[in-house]
């Protein structure tokens, strides 16, 4: 599942989904004397800031390389899932092309992916990012993909509720019997305000599940990846705590059913005290739903076990030139792989626009390039940043676990499991996770 916003400004300023309309091309024209590359995830005319500095970034690009040309195609979101595989089959793909990390495993054994290893030395920030990150990227010893960004999920909540309520805006829930006292009381203070939200629809609640069941140390699937593991003690703690948040403290209030959109709108209008989210979502309270960056905070997953993570980058496609990889990988250093520069990194440019700097992105770097990149970020911070200390503290001690392989069908599956917990008082738990286990099952079974 794909974060709500995972490139910085296009999340601030608020962008409607577009579909995916490019034509890839697998021409370098090299008769004209320069190397030509179509790449996608270029920020739709709507969003008139991001695109700008996008156009900007190219264009300089293209002045400091001469012999090579930018064929950029708009789109947002940068995927669309419903398209994906049938512009990889038709030869439409551009040249480079955005991934999501669940996405992987996927293109490489459809063979729809250029390997990368031979020419991974020409890409100057390589070494720099890191390991865990371009882990991500290499299936079987062989590099197929770069990482761009990445996110992972938290406890977002509103520290003005948390206070009304008698709570501690600096201290957290860290448990989910904690989360479970914390909604009480916040639902306690009437006037339609909810305690916790979650999400039981469109794939979400499967998404969510997930990221709890990580979070109380379970998991989906068994490490080969062929069995599903949600039939446990830990999968049944989570569906528990739901129902009884649910009907028996009445902290989730009565409207079910809900999307990502939904637990945005209640925060951002005041009437919501937590929900699970990437940090890229903070800026989206107060862009688009209406919220203070001082009211919002957000802290590490509760249960202290791991948090799901997930993210993008770019990966070339199988019929691409020598001269054409080279070119991507060229292209992707200037726009995203410097520290403090370019498309994700020019942290003053972002400011002078008003788009949010300072949130707890996770870092991409090591060394002495994250040491630059998170001084820059931090001369250009314009959020307060002492409300994200509690997440990035409490995130060093967590496992980072990434989404499950066939993750959009297992999550289909766990949405139904969610939805009746939340909507049946009488939903039988063990039940429900015997039948998801059979069906996920089916599903690893059919690769």
């Amino acid at each position: 599942m794909r974060s709500t916003g995972i490139r910085r400004t296009v999340a601030a300023l608020g962008v409607s989904a577009l579909a995916l309309t490019a034509c890839g091309g697998n021409t370098d024209d090299s008769a004209s004397g320069k190397t030509r590359i179509t790449v996608n995830c270029m920020p739709p005319k709507s969003a008139k800031v991001d695109r700008g500095f996008f156009e900007e970034d190219v264009a300089a690009f293209e002045k400091r390389h001469p012999d090579i040309d930018v064929v950029a195609h708009d789109a947002f979101p940068c995927q669309d899932p419903k398209t994906f595989d049938a512009k990889l089959a038709g030869g439409q793909m551009e040249d480079v092309f955005y991934t999501y990390f669940t996405d992987v495993r996927h293109v490489v054994d459809i063979n729809q992916a250029a390997d990368l290893t031979p020419y991974v030395n020409e890409l100057k920030s390589y070494g720099t990012i890191q390991q865990q990150l371009r882990d991500i990227y290499t299936v079987d010893g062989k590099i197929y993909g770069i990482p761009r960004t990445g996110y992972s999920m938290g406890l977002i909540y509103n520290r003005a509720l948390f206070e009304k309520a008698g709570l501690d805006p600096d201290r957290p829930p860290t448990t989910w019997a904690e989360v479970r006292t914390a909604a009480r009381k916040i639902a306690g203070l009437g006037g339609g305000t909810v305690g916790y939200a979650d999400y039981s629809a469109q794939n979400q609640g499967g998404w969510h599940f997930t990221a709890e069941l990580y979070s109380q140390g379970g998991d989906v699937v068994s490490p080969d990846g062929k069995k599903a593991t949600v039939d446990t003690p830990e999968g049944r703690a989570v569906l528990q705590t739901l129902h009884d948040m649910r009907w028996t403290d009445d902290s989730m209030g009565s409207k079910q059913l809900l999307v990502i959109n939904d637990a945005q709108q209640l925060m951002g209008s005041g009437k919501l005290g937590m929900y699970l989210a990437a940090p890229d979502n903070i800026p989206i309270l107060v862009k688009e739903k209406g919220a203070a960056y001082e009211d919002i905070a957000i802290a590490p997953m509760p249960g202290g076990r791991a948090t799901l993570v997930g993210g993008d980058g770019y990966m070339v496609g199988r019929k691409a030139s020598p001269a054409q990889i080279r070119a991507g990988l060229k292209w992707l250093d200037h726009m995203f792989l410097t520290p403090g520069d370019g498309f994700l990194g020019d942290y003053a440019r972002a400011k002078r626009h008003d788009a949010p700097v300072g949130l707890p992105e996770p870092r991409l770097f090591t060394g002495a390039p994250d040491a630059k990149d998170q001084q820059v970020k931090k001369a250009n911070a314009n959020v307060p940043v002492g409300n994200y200390q509690t997440f990035l503290d409490g995130n060093a001690s967590l496992d980072m676990k990434i989404e499950p392989p066939h993750a959009q069908q297992i999550y289909s599956v766990l949405d139904g499991v969610v939805s009746a917990v939340l909507t049946k008082e009488d939903a039988d738990i063990d039940r429900l996770l015997k039948d998801a286990s059979g069906k996920i099952d089916g599903i690893l079974a059919r690769g």
